[in-house]
C-alpha cells in the first residue's frame, strides 16, 4: 500500500501562535503525516523537532519530533511584535508550499496564520489575504470560503464588506459561482457525489414574499430554478433563522449563505475550536484553522491547537477523497 504523500503546514506569521500550536498538533497527531516550513529558530525554546531536506523525510522522523523543512527568516521571532524583516518570508513560504504541492511532494497544504497589516507593511503584500494569494499562485483561479466542522460546513457568498454593500455585491453571476464551486468542491474534496446545499435568503424570513425585501423574487428564486433544471439539488431561498437547527442540518451538505456573519455566526457557535476554512475551487487541498495570529497570547503557552488539529485531519480526509476520486 503507498504511503500517503505528508502535508505542508506553514508557519504563518512568526510572532504569533502558529509555532507553538504546530508543536501542540504534531504531539495530538503523531500518525498523521505532516512536515512544517519555517525557521527552527522560531519554533518555541525547548520543542522537540527534527529537520529534513524534503517532504519524503518526513516519514521517517520519529513520532514525539516535529519534521522541520527548513525556510531561514531574515529577523527573529518575537512573540506579539511582528518583525517587517520576516515578512518576505511568511510570503515565500506560502509560495514554497503551493510548489511542493503541485509538484507531488505534498498531499496538501495547511496554513497557519498570517497578519496581513505586517505582510503589507513589511514586503507591500498586494492581496487581501491568504486565499487571494492562493488563488494568484493557482492561475488566479476562482475560489470560494467554506468554514467547515464536523456539524455544519458554511459558504458566505460575500465575505469582508460591510452589510451595506452585500445587496449590491450579491449579483447573480456571483452566486452562481459560489452555487457551482461548493456543489463541485464537495464532490471531489469530501466524496459527496449528489451534493445538497441550502441556500439562504437575503431578507429576513426569506423576504417573505416580497414583504420585506425584494432580492429573493427578483434575483435568488429564478437562479435556483435555472440551476435545478440542470440537475443541482438545491433547498431554498431559506430563511437564515431556521436553517441551522439540528434537524434542518441533517438535511443538507453545506449552506450557502449571502454574507459574512449569517454564515460564520452559527459555525462558530455550534463548534468554535472545531472549525476549518477550506479554500474550494484550487487546483490543490488548502485547509486553515479558524482563527488569527493571537498576538495576545502568543509566547505564553495558552494557545489551543484544537482547530490545527481539526485542519490538518481535514486536510488528511480531503486528500483521501481526491485519491479516490481519481
Amino acid at each position: 500500500m503507498t504511503r500517503p504523500l505528508p502535508i505542508a503546514l506553514t508557519c504563518g506569521e512568526p510572532a504569533g501562535i502558529g509555532a507553538e500550536i504546530a508543536i501542540a498538533a504534531r504531539a495530538a497527531l503523531p500518525d498523521l503525516p505532516f512536515f512544517w516550513i519555517g525557521d527552527p529558530r522560531h519554533l518555541p525554546a525547548g520543542a522537540a523537532f527534527a529537520e529534513i531536506t524534503s517532504p519524503a523525510l518526513s516519514a521517517a522522523v520519529p513520532p514525539d519530533l516535529l519534521p522541520v523543512l527548513p525556510h531561514r527568516f531574515a529577523g527573529q521571532a518575537i512573540p506579539g511584535q511582528p518583525q517587517p524583516e520576516n515578512a518576505q518570508g511568511v510570503i515565500d513560504v506560502i509560495a514554497r508550499a503551493v510548489a511542493l504541492v503541485q509538484g507531488g511532494a505534498a498531499a496538501a497544504i495547511c496554513t497557519l496564520p498570517i497578519h496581513k497589516k505586517a505582510l503589507k507593511d513589511g514586503a507591500g503584500f498586494a492581496f487581501p489575504g491568504h486565499t487571494e494569494y492562493l488563488a494568484h499562485l493557482a492561475g488566479d483561479v476562482p475560489v470560494v470560503m467554506m468554514l467547515a466542522s464536523e456539524t455544519l460546513r458554511v459558504v458566505p457568498a460575500t465575505i469582508h464588506i460591510a452589510l451595506s454593500e452585500v445587496p449590491r455585491a450579491l449579483t447573480p453571476a456571483l452566486l452562481e459561482e459560489v452555487i457551482r464551486l461548493t456543489a463541485a468542491g464537495l464532490q471531489r474534496d469530501f466524496g459527496i457525489t449528489h451534493p445538497r446545499l441550502a441556500i439562504a435568503g437575503l431578507n429576513p424570513h426569506a423576504g417573505e414574499g416580497g414583504a420585506m425585501g425584494g432580492e429573493e423574487i427578483a434575483m435568488i428564486v429564478p437562479l435556483l430554478d435555472r440551476l435545478r433544471a440542470e440537475g443541482y439539488d438545491l433547498r431554498g431561498p431559506l430563511s437564515a433563522d431556521t436553517m441551522f437547527h439540528a434537524r434542518a442540518r441533517s438535511s443538507y451538505d453545506a449552506a450557502v449563505c449571502m454574507y459574512h456573519d449569517q454564515a460564520l455566526i452559527p459555525i462558530k457557535t455550534l463548534d468554535f475550536d472545531g472549525g476549518v476554512n477550506v479554500t474550494l475551487g484550487l487546483p490543490f487541498i488548502r485547509t486553515s484553522p479558524d482563527h488569527g495570529t493571537g498576538f495576545d497570547i502568543a509566547g505564553k503557552g495558552m494557545a489551543r491547537p484544537d482547530s490545527t488539529i481539526a485542519a490538518l485531519r481535514m486536510a488528511a480526509r480531503m486528500a483521501a477523497a481526491r485519491r479516490t476520486a481519481r
